[in-house]
Formats: C-alpha cells, sequence, structure tokens
C-alpha cells in the first residue's frame, strides 16, 4: 500500500478539479483578453473563481489576484510593496523561520541597502510580540510572519500581530504567508488586519503553478510582472484558466468541511504520536499548544533523516527530510537552528505532512513500520 505522508511539498490533485481542467483545456481554451465567444467563455471561469475565493476570505472580488504560484505571490508581496513605498520608508519586519519564498526578497532588498530585521522565535517556533513591537518604526513599509510554520507547522499569532502592527504603524502593510495554512485552518484577513495575503493552489489538491494574491483594497503595492495590464494591471500575463478554476474547484472541496477535516487530521495526528511515544530518542519538534494538524516533524536520534527517508521509501511510505519543495540539494534548515534543536537534529530530522485524504489505516501501517525500521537503522549507527 502506498502512502503518501508529503502532503506540504505538494498534494494529489482533486479528480473534480482535473475534469473541470480537461473540460476547460479541451473546450473553453479561448484567451480571457479576446472579445469573442470563446474568449467571453474562459473569462467566466476566471470570474467564478474570483467570487469563490471573495467568498472564502469574507472580502471583494476585486481585492484577489492570480498569481504563478505561493513564490510569486510572495514576492510580489514584498518587491512591489518596496517598490510602491520606498519613498516612504526603507524598513520591514520578518521572522527567522520563513520559506525561501520570503526570505530571499528580503536578502535581495537588504543587498539592496533595505534595512531588514529578523524576529527570533521560541524553541516552538512562536514569536514574541514585545519584540515586533520594539522592532516597529516610523519607516517600517511591511511586517511578513507566515501563519503556519512550514516545516515544524508551527502557527503564528497573527491576530495578535496584525493588531499590534496597525495601532503602532498604521501606514504599515502586514503581509502573511498562508501558503500552508490556506484550506486547512481558517483566517479571515479583514477581521486579522492581514493587508496582503499568500496562497497556493498545489498544497490543497489544486493544479501547480496557480497562486492567489489577496490585496486588502485600502493597501496599494507596485507590479512586479509587466505587460498587457492583465487583472487591473497588477499582473501581466494570460491568465492560467485551467489552473485558475481547478485552485477554485480544490479550495471549495477543502473549504466545504474545513473544521470538520481539521478535528480529524488533529485527532489522528495524536494517535499516531501516541502509539510512536513507546520509541526511544524520537521527538516531536514545534508547540503541542500552537500547531497545525496537518504537519509532524520529527527528530529520530542517531538515524540520518536522509536514510530514514530511503528506508521509508523501500515500503512505498514517502516522507519528507525537512522542507523540501523548495530545492532538491538538502540544506541546514533555518527552522531548527532557530528553535535550537541538539546538532544532532538538523540531520535527523523528518516531516510527515498529512491532507484530508490521509487514513487511520495509513497510520497505523506507518507506526508499525517506525517501530520495526528505527531499531535496525540505529544498529547501523551506534557501534
Amino acid at each position: 500500500m502506498e502512502i503518501y505522508l508529503d502532503n506540504s511539498a505538494t498534494t494529489r490533485l482533486s479528480e473534480g478539479a482535473l475534469e473541470l481542467m480537461t473540460k476547460i483545456f479541451m473546450e473553453d481554451y479561448g484567451n480571457t483578453s479576446s472579445l469573442h465567444k470563446k474568449g467571453f467563455d474562459a473569462e467566466k471561469h476566471i470570474r467564478s473563481a474570483k467570487d469563490n475565493f471573495a467568498k472564502i476570505l469574507k472580502c471583494s472580488k476585486n481585492e484577489i489576484f492570480f498569481t504563478s504560484g505561493g513564490t510569486e505571490s510572495n514576492n510580489t508581496a514584498i518587491i512591489g510593496t518596496a517598490l510602491h513605498y520606498g519613498s516612504r520608508g526603507h524598513h520591514m519586519i520578518t521572522t527567522a523561520v520563513e520559506h525561501a519564498a520570503v526570505s530571499a526578497p528580503m536578502k535581495f532588498l537588504k543587498s539592496r541597502g533595505w534595512d531588514i530585521d529578523y524576529l527570533s522565535v521560541d524553541e516552538t517556533g512562536r514569536i514574541d510580540l514585545s519584540e515586533l513591537e520594539g522592532l516597529l518604526r516610523d519607516d517600517t513599509v511591511l511586517v511578513s510572519i507566515m501563519h503556519v510554520n512550514n516545516e515544524i507547522g508551527t502557527v503564528e499569532p497573527i491576530e495578535e500581530a496584525g493588531k499590534l502592527i496597525h495601532e503602532k504603524c498604521p501606514n504599515c502593510l502586514f503581509h502573511v504567508d498562508d501558503i500552508q495554512g490556506f484550506g486547512k485552518i481558517s483566517l479571515n484577513p479583514k477581521k486579522l488586519h492581514i493587508d496582503l495575503l499568500s496562497a497556493s493552489s498545489h498544497k490543497l489538491h489544486g493544479p501547480k503553478g496557480v497562486g492567489l494574491l489577496f490585496i486588502d483594497e485600502r493597501a496599494h503595492i507596485a507590479p512586479i510582472i509587466l505587460g498587457g495590464g492583465h487583472q487591473n494591471g497588477m499582473r501581466s500575463g494570460t491568465e492560467n484558466v485551467p489552473g485558475v478554476a481547478g485552485f477554485s474547484y480544490a479550495a471549495s472541496e477543502v473549504y466545504k468541511d474545513i473544521d470538520k477535516n481539521y478535528e480529524r487530521i488533529e485527532a489522528l495526528r495524536a494517535d499516531f504520536i501516541s502509539k510512536i511515544s513507546d520509541i526511544t530518542d524520537i521527538t516531536v519538534n514545534g508547540s503541542a499548544e500552537h500547531h497545525s494538524p496537518y504537519i509532524l516533524s520529527l527528530t529520530v536520534k542517531d538515524v540520518r533523516a536522509e536514510v530514514f527517508l530511503h528506508a521509508l521509501e523501500d515500503k512505498e511510505i514517502y516522507v519528507s527530510a525537512g522542507s523540501a519543495c523548495s530545492s532538491n540539494h538538502p540544506s541546514v534548515s533555518s527552522t531548527l537552528k532557530a528553535i535550537n534543536v541538539p546538532a544532532y537534529a538538523l540531520d535527523s530530522t523528518v516531516r510527515l505532512s498529512f491532507s484530508n485524504n490521509t487514513s487511520q489505516e495509513e497510520l497505523d501501517t506507518v507506526s508499525d513500520v517506525l517501530h520495526s525500521i528505527i531499531p535496525m537503522l540505529r544498529k547501523f549507527t551506534r557501534k
């Protein structure tokens, strides 16, 4: 039985989304910029998707912009803010545990003279709001904080951070990378003082190559892709109609039972942790209280993550060594370093990530496999 537990990297495409996309590829394939019926038929899918996401995020459809994925959404939010508000200030704040889609554009701006401050995190991966308050300045134009950590699943205090940012710096924008939270944990950007929010399609059973960026109507950022002026000039380029429609379809499916799904996965995760708790020297990373149940980070002492990953692969069980979605080349995890894990953990940690398709039977099988292979793998290490 194949068991796929790398859903934070990507998910299996929804069959309903595939069916809809196939229809659009073969029938409604027009260019949305065309003035004839084929263009109009394609544009209907974009308008429908905007209405759907506006309903999900409880915002105006004019505040929804489609991108090529989460990385472009994050880059647009950060670079676009810098381009628009650079004359007002050159200071941004982010955290030490962001995905590369946020940390890389921050480094890019720093190399061009911007002042970037990085919030530290505690041993569970949570930021300190008092540290955030102390870093906010009159020239701070953006604070970017992820919702759910992609490696250890820790959930950041987004609501409290948003309120603090807007109280102390009313003109500062608040960006949330919600790539690992969207479709799993309900979040209302208007209510939580969020100006910019990034989401990705393929993390919730939609197709790859599609994402969205919510931009509050009060926020103004400059586009970073120029051309034909698509999407009101914010993101030029012919719209990926099948991708956007598939993303919308998949989002509708997961949001229909989002709270019920969350509770089921939380129960599965807790049961799984209980069943492997008798294995010696195995540690769960992240927050016991503030976590997404969809991500489980495990450090298995004296077992290299890559060896562990391939041993599971031999059993048709697929997990990740940390965050695998940014590169094919393993590197030392900045998140694990930030939460000050023991040195051995940097090379002995794997990530199991669940989806709404994950079953009790699958996790019971994985538990049995862990009990059998971990002692065997340690025999090759402990000599």
